[in-house]
Formats: C-alpha cells, sequence, structure tokens
C-alpha cells in the first residue's frame, strides 16, 4: 500500500512563504505523476500543479508564486509557496498516480492571514 505523508503546513502572513513536504513509501519514479491539490472551506478540491515526465505545470492562480521540486534520494516531492495570499488558505493534498491507481496523502493545513 503506497503511502504519503504530507508536512510543512501552518500558519503565516500574507506575503510570506512556506515549503510542503510530500514523502512517499516507494520510489518517486514508480509514479506517473505526482501533484498537489487543495481544498478551501466549502470549495472543491482543486489542482495547484502536477509534476509528470520531468515537467511542471501549474494552475493559474499560483504560476509564478508557487514551485514543485524533488528529491529521489529522499523519495520526496516539495511544494515551494512563496507570496502567499489569504485566498492560499486550504488544506493541501499530495497525489499519485500509478498506472490509474490514484493515492493521496491525508492532507496538511495552510492558513494565510491578512
Amino acid at each position: 500500500q503506497v503511502r504519503l505523508v504530507e508536512s510543512g503546513g501552518g500558519l503565516v502572513q500574507a506575503g510570506g512563504s512556506l515549503r510542503l513536504s510530500c514523502a512517499a513509501s516507494e520510489s518517486f519514479f514508480s509514479f506517473n505523476a505526482m501533484s498537489w491539490y487543495r481544498q478551501a472551506p466549502g470549495k472543491q478540491r482543486e489542482l495547484v500543479g502536477i509534476l509528470s515526465g520531468g515537467e511542471t505545470n501549474y494552475a493559474d492562480s499560483v504560476k509564478g508564486r508557487f514551485t514543485i521540486s524533488r528529491d529521489s534520494l529522499k523519495n520526496t516531492v516539495y511544494l515551494q509557496m512563496n507570496s502567499l495570499k489569504p485566498e492560499d488558505t486550504a488544506v493541501y493534498y499530495c497525489n499519485a498516480v500509478r498506472y490509474g491507481v490514484t493515492y493521496w496523502g491525508q492532507g496538511t493545513q495552510v492558513t494565510v492571514s491578512s
């Protein structure tokens, strides 16, 4: 069973930065894609960014502010979030896909105060 464990969430002021981590129980290279999603209160879960085939793509709302990177030796994917805004407040989830099967982490709360 694949396990994804997020960490790094917290409370930050607007304009600040946070780095989220997603540690996978299996090799990063066993997945077809790894992504970050977020879900704000009362809203649907939305895609923040995806890392697949060595390329990254981001939602328009975070482009230029968020960056996905990876450490293959640690089987860890990161989400660097800069210039945070109150509207970035949400639970952030790590997602991995392998041959059509989707895995989710438990989520980590990010709260941005104005």
